[in-house]
């Protein structure tokens, strides 16, 4: 039992000890069935605290020689599996995390010579017979100890970019880097298995293909890991329940990573946070700071504010990932700029429309953050003016409504608000503040009209009242009012009884002013 070479199961029992533990053990099945295949070479990446060093001490303590992990498997759902003890502790694992290495030293070429020493100090302790060619050569140490255990070596990296991210400028030391990694990892034989974790995919840095090998499991494309990349609304419902925390509040606050095949994924570790303390809260920030967030959206690629303010107030934006070359340095426009905040946990992407979206309320809160730091005045101000709008909408203050959507639009004029989406995201940019009352339900145009929004209240609020706002183009808010009342109460409304508010919003585009109309009705 070692530190790197067939470490103990230590770590993982610690997870298993903690007061929350979500048993993603079945993963096992998976780099189970590719052991020994072509498809051998996994690389999963996922944003920060996102649970990938759990997998990974969960991988070691499954596959090493260095432990006995029957016992500590036994709760958890892959000890039922048939093939449970095939593979288990028959391995020569090693176990390395590069970010512990690189901050340990202060260049690259010291970094790889601190790696391949401590490994080889290791396979030199568990087999000392071992007659190594080259002491020096970690790859010949490697094969010297398989020719004669004739056991075979299963890697497991985490934090496998941290290097492509520090040293995001420094070309040379990348490629010294993934050569190494080649060196070590393509065509050995006496390698079964490399699970790699990182937060970036490794396809295509630069022109640079070192690492081609692998099958990649990422935030835009997770494939069968999808499950496992963070919690599903199965497991936070039970834990919802266990802590008697509102499910629908935790849906607001750490959903909205959609997948293929419809699956939602929630943040692991937001949604622990939030049950332990028994408060929803942005736990985000105490993980990651929004210096990166805004460095990237500071960035007006092609028009990218435009783009991040309409996301802000609830847009999707299509976007081509293909030409990211999953490097934090090389943007040929605001698409890769978007890719990447993708693969930051910044934004979700819903594969099957290939749309960009901010996933829930605990990221857009990481955006206002940023866009205030970034001084985006307009935004600012009109989250903070939200709460007066809304309170006007309350007290049905029709002239005082008009006039504070008229001056978000007025502030946000450079988006083209004679496309009725763009209209309606205004709309939603001005009720910002409404987020924390109501589930907003947005209802897209469909020929007969403007997109309505629909505020239905949370549990907690359901002293408010319901709003649907039907928006206008060059007609009238009492004519929008009408539209409401002949369609508008759809789906949206149908499990909804109480007091609801109508209100109408007419845009005269010649003029650029705003009228509003609100109604009382109850249902």
């Amino acid at each position: 039992m070692g530190i790197y070479l067939n470490p103990s199961y230590d770590k993982f029992a610690m997870a298993l000890n903690s007061e929350i533990y979500v048993d993603k053990s079945e993963l096992i099945i998976y780099t189970n069935k590719v052991i020994a295949t072509e498809q051998r070479f996994v690389c999963v990446s996922r944003p920060r605290r996102f649970g990938k060093s759990m997998a990974a001490n969960m991988l070691a303590a499954y596959y090493s020689r260095g432990c006995d992990s029957k016992q500590l498997f036994q709760k958890c759902r892959i000890s039922g599996n048939r093939d449970f003890d095939k593979h288990r502790n028959r391995y020569d694992v090693i176990m390395l995390n590069i970010q512990e290495f690189l901050s340990r030293t202060q260049d690259m070429n010291t970094m790889l010579e601190r790696l391949k020493r401590l490994v080889v100090r290791e396979l030199k302790r568990e087999y000392p017979t071992v007659d190594y060619f080259d002491e020096s050569d970690l790859i010949q140490c490697m094969q010297d100890v398989y020719e004669e255990s004739g056991c075979p070596f299963i890697l497991i990296i985490d934090e496998w970019d941290c290097i492509l991210r520090e040293y995001k400028e420094d070309i040379q030391a990348q490629k010294m880097y993934l050569d190494f990694m080649r060196d070590l990892l393509k065509d050995k034989g006496y390698i079964h298995l490399v699970y790699m974790t990182g937060i970036l995919p490794v396809k295509k840095y630069g022109t640079h293909s070192a690492l081609n090998m692998f099958d990649e499991y990422s935030m835009t494309n997770p494939g069968p890991l999808a499950e496992f990349t963070g919690f599903t609304p199965g497991e936070v419902q039970a834990l919802c329940r266990k802590y008697q925390m509102d499910y629908d509040e935790t849906k607001k606050w750490y959903d909205g990573y959609h997948f293929g095949r419809g699956l939602d994924i929630y943040n692991p570790r937001s949604v622990v946070n939030a049950m332990l303390n028994r408060c929803f809260d942005n736990y985000w920030n105490q993980t990651e700071t929004f210096e990166a967030l805004k460095i990237y959206i500071d960035r007006n690629y092609d028009g990218l504010k435009d783009t991040v303010i309409a996301m802000i107030a609830g847009a999707r934006e299509k976007i081509d990932i293909r030409n990211f070359t999953n490097d934090m340095t090389t943007f040929h426009g605001y698409e890769d700029v978007l890719t990447l905040l993708v693969h930051l946990g910044y934004l979700g992407y819903d594969f099957d429309k290939k749309e960009v979206f901010i996933p829930n309320f605990e990221v857009s809160d990481e955006y206002i953050s940023a866009v205030k730091a970034a001084g985006w005045e307009e935004v600012i101000h009109s989250v903070r003016a939200s709460e007066e709008l809304l309170k006007a909408t309350w007290n049905m203050e029709e002239k005082t409504v008009a006039e504070k959507i008229e001056n978000v639009h007025l502030e946000t004029s450079h988006l083209q608000y004679n496309d009725e989406n763009a209209l309606s995201y205004t709309i939603d940019l001005a009720y910002y503040s409404a987020r924390q009352y109501y589930t907003i339900v947005r209802e897209m145009p469909s020929g007969k009209g403007f997109a309505d929004l629909v505020f239905l209240p949370r549990k907690k609020y359901m002293d408010k009242p319901a709003i649907i706002v039907e928006l206008k183009w060059n007609k009238s808010a009492k004519g929008a009012i009408h539209q409401i009342k002949k369609k508008s109460y759809g789906d949206a409304l149908e499990a909804y009884e109480g007091n609801v508010l109508l209100v109408g919003v007419n845009y005269d585009k010649m003029s650029r002013k705003h009228e509003c109309k609100i109604e009382y009705v109850t249902i």
